[in-house]
């Protein structure tokens, strides 16, 4: 490698260190360590074996002490914990690479560009996308279905908005879903213009449709989530926890693990299905080495962007509309129940006031206020000043993603009103409810990369230094809060605190090596920053080129 000087002991170099030294696999050392142990010290060294921590130091007293079959001279650049995105979908992130990419689109025209262009390149079966938003185009209205029906008449097609709680169909594939007209749905919405479906189908609406689109083949997604790992793991990323999946794909996940192909390390929540349900309570919680699955993600109500999310006052810019909860209370609360007594994590996806304050409710009146169950809230995107408390209340922990706040920034206020958008975004809020908050992107909802994240939490600006002073300041979190909040708090949020998270004794060997030390850089730096080398279980799963 360029930037580092590699020296690999081999056995006859050992025959004479090995009576001075113990053994060692791996030492890393001239290095920046942040272990972010509880006293958030910086070291100089590590020594790896067997996939753990074995010590850390100063590089003279490691390197004397193991001899280790190889070592890194890091030439003073930054190491830190691997870094651990605490809400993804990692599983759809990997479907995602078959499909359109439609983020960054300007405009719908642009959206159908691009989609004709991928359909040449699978000119057959269903064309799905994701990606577009509203939001950035001159008319920021919702598209209809008419240019879709005059491109392909004949292919199904299914194009999700950004967040994926909006979506529009073709005529073609509203016709294998049997959608004619709008007609009564729980937690979604059939949109109309004139009696006729637009084809823009809102949160449970969705589901009408994409039931109906063939799986991948199993080689196909293996594929797919492969090259998803290496993705991630180029960034940094070493566990990722997959919020929302069937147990189905929890299986395939399990049995590329079990190869060893699939080294990502993964935190899984099933989603809210009875199968999933009966799947777990009959078979229990699930811990590897690699694998964690012992919660289930619920979804409350939809997004802010498209008007799904359920406000406890009228949408700002739509005085009609307040949202909707996508399944009614009893539903919550007798899943909440089920989930307590069998001694599950139950993670709730949450964004509007309203929802945030019916599902703080359920959750208090279940929690004991001295509980370490870990319940948490997906988002916790709009809460009402009134109802930070039930947080700290009930050890509720909210699970956060900084880009959103940046993403959203642009039309929040208009959503919600100069004062309502006070309690929306409010990480350093919610960070003082328990102490401790993790981080997330939502990936594929947004990018993968962490330093994305990092800036975003810190700066509370967008990547072209928009706003000037950030956005909501005074719910910036520090640098510190930040890489905890990557780390050791999105560990503690998997109840892995004690495996992971921090680069202490005993630990596993999860870091990573970057280019710019993102505690001490400016914010091109940290924007520009790539990492060099990405390790998991002391085993090198990633290096630059």
């Amino acid at each position: 490698m360029k930037k580092f000087n590699i020296l690999v002991c081999f056995a006859f170099i050992v025959l004479f260190t090995a009576c001075s030294g113990k053994k060692a696999d791996l030492v890393i050392y001239n290095a920046q360590i942040y272990t972010v142990n509880e006293a958030f010290d910086i070291v100089e060294a590590m020594a790896i074996k067997d996939g753990k921590i074995l010590a850390v130091g100063k590089s003279e007293e490691i390197r004397k002490a193991y001899a280790a079959n190889e070592e890194v001279d890091a030439e003073g650049k930054a190491v830190y914990p691997g870094f651990i995105d605490a809400h993804a979908h990692f599983f759809g992130y990997a479907e995602s690479l078959n499909n359109a990419n439609l983020a960054a689109t300007k405009s719908w025209d642009e959206v159908l560009t691009k989609l004709q262009a991928f359909a040449r390149s699978q000119p057959e079966g269903w064309l799905i996308g994701r990606g577009w938003d509203q939001n950035d185009w001159p008319n920021k209205q919702f598209p209809t279905k008419e240019k879709l029906d005059q491109l392909f008449p004949d292919r199904p097609v299914l194009l999700h908005r950004i967040d994926g709680h909006a979506a529009i169909a073709n005529q073609k594939a509203l016709d294998a879903a049997n959608i004619t007209k709008s007609y009564e749905l729980t937690g979604g919405d059939i949109v109309e213009i004139g009696g006729e479906p637009t084809g823009m189908l809102i949160d449970n609406a969705i589901n009408l449709v994409s039931a109906k689109i063939p799986d991948l083949t199993k080689q196909k997604m293996k594929e797919l989530l492969l090259q998803a790992q290496q993705n991630c793991f180029a960034v940094g990323l070493t566990t990722i926890d997959d919020c929302g999946l069937d147990y189905t794909a929890l299986e395939g996940i399990e049995q590329l693990q079990s190869e060893g192909a699939l080294k990502m390390r993964l935190y899984v929540m099933l989603s809210d299905a009875d199968k999933n349900y009966d799947y777990l309570i009959k078979r229990g919680k699930i811990k590897t080495d690699r694998l964690n699955v012992r919660g289930f993600k619920v979804y409350a109500d939809g997004a802010l962007g498209s008007r799904g999310a359920c406000l406890l006052h009228p949408y700002s810019d739509m005085p009609n509309k307040k949202g909707f909860l996508l399944s009614d209370l009893k539903h919550f609360e007798q899943i909440a129940k089920k989930i307590y007594e069998n001694d599950f994590q139950m993670c709730t996806h949450a964004i509007g006031d309203s929802a945030n304050r019916a599902i703080l409710k359920i959750y208090n009146n279940i929690l004991p206020k001295d509980n370490d169950k870990r319940w948490r809230i997906e988002h916790a995107q709009v809460v009402n000043q009134q109802d930070f408390n039930w947080f700290g209340a009930a050890k509720v922990v909210p699970s956060v993603q900084p880009t959103h706040a940046t993403s959203d920034m642009y039309w929040a206020q208009d959503r919600l009103g100069k004062d309502r958008v006070k309690g929306a975004y409010a990480y350093k809020q919610l960070l003082q409810q328990n102490g401790w908050l993790p981080l997330g992107t939502d990936f594929p909802v947004e990018q993968i990369n962490p330093m994305l994240t990092f800036y975003a939490a810190t700066a509370r600006k967008d990547i072209h230094d928009y706003p000037k002073g950030g956005f909501q300041p005074e719910n910036a979190l520090t640098a510190q809060e930040t890489l905890k909040g990557m780390t050791i708090w999105a560990a503690k949020s998997n109840f892995e605190e004690k495996e992971k998270g921090s680069l202490e004794v005993g630990k596993l060997a999860d870091f990573v090596l970057m280019q710019n030390d993102i505690m001490k850089a400016n914010a091109k730096q940290i924007l520009e920053n790539k990492v060099i080398r990405t390790y998991v279980n002391g085993e090198k799963v990633y290096e630059e080129k």
